[in-house]
């Protein structure tokens, strides 16, 4: 029954963005949601999100909200965690919920057939989720052992220092699984007392996709949602700005190659400037083989597999990285070739062509994006999560194309200050000069 939804997920051709008629829902109960029908296809796809749920664990309990999510489909209502995983297999029903630095989110995915059933697991394990002892030790086990196998991964180290030296003090600079020393200290209770309180319908953003009517998705919603409370009571996290300017921060491990992140404050989604910084950053670091650092880095040079830049737009803060390995012998020459790439934007912007290239890719790649129902009503929710208006999908090729080459160089001067990196080396890299060295990788 899996492979068939599998299957049937992948059949789905890819249709332009702008020919997408998106609906606005609202239940009976008033739970507001966008929908794209679509019936040709008998599956039906529902994603949420709470907005700024999960970033607050209450301090030396990191990772509650993390753990909530990964054992709420672990028991719910009549069923324990082996009944409740039978039952989804059994539907051909996926469901699962993530905890990330700005909200918590759920998805759902079922065959039209069976979606009455998948919607009363989905309301089963928000309003009634078990947390049986077994199974929250088994789930907080796996996350602990997945933890400890991350510190001798040099992306994981990288970024957690990162992180943390961008955003001290902030929940951004933590890690949202927790720690060795944080995740044990969680208990039941805490995690009956995170669904209690947390998730509020006041949070709540939906959208949806696939073979079921407005009317449908009405009742559903109220189904699914309507038990929840009205308000939750996680604090809104502060704004950020990225902090660790100019800072050169080495993690020393025993390995051939360094690991190279570094970084600084970047744009918001909701930031006009945002298309103008994705044509630029497609071009320094976005482009793959196309892109300057890659070229620069590795066509002419030979120095990484790859290396790349890309925008992190938080919602309360944001970042523009660039990421890539080499080495060891060569990590200075590397480290100064892209500081170079960044300044070289900095003052020049970029060409007529350049410019061109990036947005034929940028607005021709986006309906590929649109390739399964599931897919559809991710890219939705995210378009509905950053505000972007009920007929984004309409707009966003002419948003691109209005990029002038006046906007990139303008926003390449804004944004890109090699001076004001915040750099992080995870190796033994030669010739590197560090501001400070990093014991444990953190």
């Amino acid at each position: 029954m899996r492979s068939i939804v599998a299957a049937l997920l992948v059949l789905f051709v890819a249709i332009p963005a702008h020919a997408i008629e998106v609906k606005r829902v609202v239940s009976p109960g008033g739970i507001e949601a966008w929908l794209v029908e679509d019936h040709k296809i008998p599956v039906v796809a529902l994603e949420w999100a709470f907005e700024g749920v999960g970033g607050t664990d209450p301090a030396g309990k990191e990772g509650r909200a993390n753990l909530v999510a990964s054992t709420l489909d672990e028991g719910a209502g009549p069923y324990d965690a082996q009944a409740f995983q039978g039952r989804m297999q059994d539907l051909a029903v996926s469901l699962g919920f993530d905890a990330g630095r700005d909200g918590f989110t759920g998805s759902l995915r079922t065959l039209k057939d069976n979606r009455d059933e998948a919607f009363e697991l989905a309301r089963l394990s928000l309003a009634e989720p078990r947390f049986d002892a077994e199974a929250v030790e088994r789930v907080r086990t796996s996350i602990l052992s997945s933890l400890r196998r991350d510190l001798a991964d040099p992306n994981y180290v990288a970024r957690r220092a990162f992180y943390a030296a961008a955003y001290p003090g902030h929940p951004y600079g933590g890690e949202v699984r927790g720690s060795l020393e944080s995740l044990p200290k969680v208990a039941i209770d805490d995690l009956r007392a995170f669904m209690a309180s947390e998730l509020g319908r006041d949070r709540l953003v939906v959208a949806a996709s696939g073979a079921i009517t407005p009317e449908e998705l009405g009742k559903a919603l109220d189904r699914v949602f309507g038990g929840l409370p009205a308000k939750s009571q996680s604090a809104r996290l502060p704004d950020a700005v990225a902090k660790g300017t100019g800072e050169t921060l080495v993690a020393p491990r025993p390995t051939a190659q360094t690991l190279i992140l570094l970084g600084q404050q970047g744009v918001q989604r909701d930031d006009p400037d945002w298309y103008a910084a994705s044509v630029m950053n497609y071009i320094l670091g976005g482009g793959g083989f196309t892109s300057r650092l890659m070229e620069e880095v590795r066509e002419k040079r030979g120095l990484s597999y790859g290396v790349y830049s890309y925008l992190i737009p938080l919602d309360h803060g944001a970042l523009i990285l660039a990421s890539g390995s080499t080495v060891n012998a060569k990590a200075a020459e590397t480290l100064e070739i892209i500081r170079a790439e960044w300044k070289r934007m900095a003052d020049g912007g970029a060409t007529d062509q350049e410019i061109q290239d990036a947005k034929t890719y940028l607005t021709g790649s986006f309906p590929l994006q649109f390739s399964s129902t599931s897919a559809i009503a991710r890219i939705l929710l995210q378009v509905k999560r950053d505000n972007l208006g009920i007929d984004y999908l309409d707009k966003r090729d002419a948003l691109i194309n209005g990029v002038t080459k006046d906007d990139v160089q303008r926003v390449a001067k804004r944004l890109l200050d090699p001076a004001k990196l915040l750099t992080v080396l995870v190796g033994r890299p030669e010739g590197v000069t560090a501001t400070k060295t990093l014991e444990g990788g953190s």
